[in-house]
Formats: C-alpha cells, sequence, structure tokens
C-alpha cells in the first residue's frame, strides 16, 4: 500500500509534549515524511504568535494551519497567507447573546497580529510566559474582526459549555474546544481545521484517501472525520478516540513518531 500522500497533525495534546517541545524522535519522522515526498501539515488550534519554536524544530518548512482553521501561516517567512475572520458585527452579536446567557463568562480574541482580553479572562501558560496582550473594554473587543473568539468560564465543564455555546451562537459561529478547561473557541461559520486542510489538500492534487491525520481534543474531530486515514493519541478526547480509525501511544511516548516511523521510515 502506498504511504500517504499528506500528513496533518494537531500539534498540543498530539505531536508535542506536554510541556509543549517537539520530541527529537518526532522531529526526525517529520523528516521521514519531507524526505519521501508526502506533505507535511501542522493543524493547530493556537495562534501564529505560538508557532515560532514549532516552526524552527521543523526547520521553517512548509505551512501550518493555526487557530483552528482560521489563518494559515507561512512557516518560512512567519508570515499569515490566508485568512477566514469573524466580522465586527457577527462577534458583537455572538459576545452579546453569550453574556445575556451567562453574565458570568469573559472574553478574549485572537486577531491576525496579536490578541486582546477581558479582565478576569483566563490566561492560557503561553500568554502568562510571552506577557502579551492587551487587556480591553467590551466596545474595544469588538472592534475588529478577528480569526479566532474565545468565551472563558471558571467552574463550568468544558463539554458542557460547548453544548451550550453552540446552542446560543451555533447559526453565527463554529465553536469547539481543546484546551481541557471551559475555553471555547469560535471561528467563522463553517470554518474548521478540516476546511483549511481540504483546500491545502486540493492545491497539492491530493485527495482525502491519500491524507493520514493526528488528533486529540474535539477541534480535531472535523479534520480526523474528512481525512481517510484517522488516528487519535493514547490520551485523547473520549470522544476522538471513538470517532477515528486507529490510536497510537500517547503525545508523550512519541506516538505520531511511532506511526510516521512505519510508514515512511
Amino acid at each position: 500500500m502506498a504511504s500517504p500522500r499528506l500528513v496533518a497533525t494537531d500539534l498540543d495534546g498530539t505531536a508535542l509534549r506536554s510541556d509543549g517541545t517537539v520530541s527529537p524522535r518526532t522531529a526526525a519522522a517529520f523528516s521521514l515524511v519531507e524526505q519521501a515526498g508526502a506533505v507535511l501539515v501542522l493543524v493547530t488550534g493556537r495562534p501564529p504568535r505560538w508557532m515560532r519554536q514549532v516552526a524552527a524544530a521543523v526547520r521553517h518548512r512548509g505551512l501550518a494551519i493555526c487557530a483552528n482553521g482560521a489563518l494559515v501561516y507561512d512557516l518560512h517567512t512567519e508570515e499569515i497567507v490566508e485568512s477566514h475572520l469573524i466580522g465586527t458585527d457577527v462577534l458583537a452579536e455572538a459576545v452579546g447573546r453569550l453574556r445575556d446567557r451567562l453574565p458570568e463568562l469573559s472574553f478574549s480574541v485572537e486577531y491576525e497580529g496579536g490578541f486582546a482580553h477581558e479582565t478576569g479572562f483566563g490566561l492560557d501558560r503561553w500568554d502568562h510566559a510571552g506577557r502579551t496582550g492587551a487587556r480591553v473594554g467590551a466596545a474595544t473587543l469588538v472592534s475588529r474582526p478577528c480569526a479566532k473568539l474565545l468565551a472563558f468560564h471558571h467552574g463550568m465543564d468544558p463539554d458542557l459549555l460547548h453544548l451550550l455555546v453552540q446552542e446560543v451562537v451555533g447559526d453565527l459561529l463554529t465553536a469547539t474546544h481543546s484546551s481541557g478547561r471551559a475555553l471555547i473557541e469560535m471561528s467563522a461559520l463553517g470554518v474548521t481545521k478540516a476546511t483549511s486542510l481540504e483546500t491545502l489538500a486540493r492545491r497539492h492534487l491530493i485527495g482525502s484517501g491519500e491524507v493520514v491525520a493526528f488528533g486529540d481534543m474535539p477541534n480535531d474531530l472535523p479534520m480526523l472525520g474528512w481525512a481517510g486515514t484517522s488516528y487519535a493519541v493514547a490520551n485523547a478526547h473520549p470522544d476522538v478516540l471513538t470517532a477515528v480509525t486507529h490510536v497510537t501511544a500517547a503525545n508523550d511516548d512519541d506516538g505520531v513518531a511511532l506511526v510516521l516511523e512505519k510508514l515512511y521510515g
């Protein structure tokens, strides 16, 4: 059987170790994919501003699909080459609906360059480390188009919060989650990891049956469902484990590398 022509992998919780690093074994496996002439695409919920370390690990080659499909990022030039943004009218309407339903929510937005957040928003460890992002009021938050709207709740179960957000704004935005916290990520309606990956694959004349994809969280489900072959790492969310065609070892045990070595070694 021919090896897949395209490898699409999520990063955090999947190809990266729990400390956010690319292991030497995974970096070497990524090189095997390129040496075989296949296309390697990093498909992540991360914004481009969190991609520098990963770009260095893959020697600044190829493209990354960031912000759950909203942004396509050139790892060589470290520039955004394609974007699918949420307009200001939709953004304001969504925040208003969600605030009416759950006043305790706090919000942040990912722009094409940088981000902003309200007071009380639960910042990620990467944001704390980088000390980036402007703290703004509600009016400023929705004043310009963004790649991703995030809603944070201090105590709710993330799966339940996801269902509630879908109920309230599912006609406006595409909602998902990936962090294990009650943090819901929203993209423009219809934009997912799968939509941007399919567009990229089509440009290379690659069909879904020639793609292998790896993931661990609900934001990976559209991509895993589209790919002809799909893998979850052992530490994946239960919904992901039941949706894929195969399961590999956990992210900290180089599960993605184990598969790539068999396919391309």
